[in-house]
This record gives structure tokens, C-alpha cells and sequence, in this order.
């Protein structure tokens, strides 16, 4: 059986093709193919779960993210701006992401509880930090985080 955000994108890229949302339909068939082409890799058993798909539509939203700054270093703003509106559509499949301060206090309960205390300590509190954010905070905000706390 499919999960849940599976079939949450099925469902809304059938409605994209109703309402012929042309940019909404592709961005979900890339999705949606993306998700078949991992779900029958090598030494894969089952279906993907919903933390399997949020990775992949992470990767695509960074992939996106990196062509638009390419893009837009080239010129191209008018393509900058469509991948950003397909990281947008992205983004929506995606848990809520936590607030600034929601992503400090964590990051400052894991540095306190590892007994960080430095720069030194970096990777001691990204490890803990990013497996207990898993798809709640972006990796570099949760750096930026950590580096403030252990820098002061």
C-alpha cells in the first residue's frame, strides 16, 4: 500500500491535470517518477515510506534551489524565477519547518546535553541535532544555529 504522501500526490496531480495547472502537473510527474525510480533501486524492499519520499523532494527543492542561483548569476532571472516556483510546490509536501528560536532552543538543549562547548564540538552537535530535526529544519540553518550557540 502506497503512503499516505504518496498518495497525496497522486491525488493532487490527477486535480493539477483537471484544473490544467501546467507547472504543478510536471513538477509532481518528475516527483512521482522520482519517487518509482527509487522505490525499484537495487536491494530495495517495499514501498517508500513518507520520511523516503520527504528526502526526495528535499533533494529536488535543493537541486532547484542551486539551478535558480545559477541561473540568475547567468542572467536568466525569468528561469531563476520558474525553479523557484517549482521548489515552491516542492516545499508544500514538506512538514512545517521550525521557527528561529523553536530551532535554537533545540539546538542549544543538544549542545548543553552533549557537554559542547566550543567550535570543537561542531560535529558532536550537528549529528545529534540533524537526527532528531530530520526534515524539520534545513541542515545550513541548523549549522548557522549551532555555530552561534558554540561561538558564544
Amino acid at each position: 500500500m502506497p503512503s499516505p504522501l504518496a498518495e497525496l500526490i497522486q491525488k493532487d496531480m490527477v486535480s493539477a491535470m483537471k484544473s490544467h495547472d501546467a507547472l504543478k502537473l510536471s513538477v509532481l510527474r518528475m516527483l512521482k517518477t522520482a519517487i518509482q525510480l527509487a522505490s525499484t533501486e537495487k536491494g530495495r524492499e517495499g514501498e517508500l515510506t513518507d520520511e523516503d519520499i520527504q528526502v526526495l523532494i528535499r533533494r529536488g527543492i535543493k537541486q532547484r534551489e542551486e539551478a535558480a542561483e545559477v541561473y540568475k548569476n547567468g542572467g536568466a532571472s525569468d528561469r531563476a524565477q520558474g525553479e523557484l516556483d517549482e521548489a515552491r510546490i516542492l516545499t508544500s509536501y514538506l512538514p512545517a519547518q521550525l521557527g528561529d528560536e523553536e530551532l535554537e532552543s533545540v539546538v542549544r538543549k543538544i549542545a548543553a546535553s552533549s557537554g559542547a562547548s566550543s567550535q570543537k564540538d561542531m560535529g558532536l552537535v550537528m549529528s545529534a541535532a540533524m537526527k532528531e530535526l530530520s526534515g524539520r529544519a534545513d541542515g545550513k540553518r541548523v549549522k548557522d544555529a549551532a555555530r552561534r550557540i558554540l561561538a558564544g
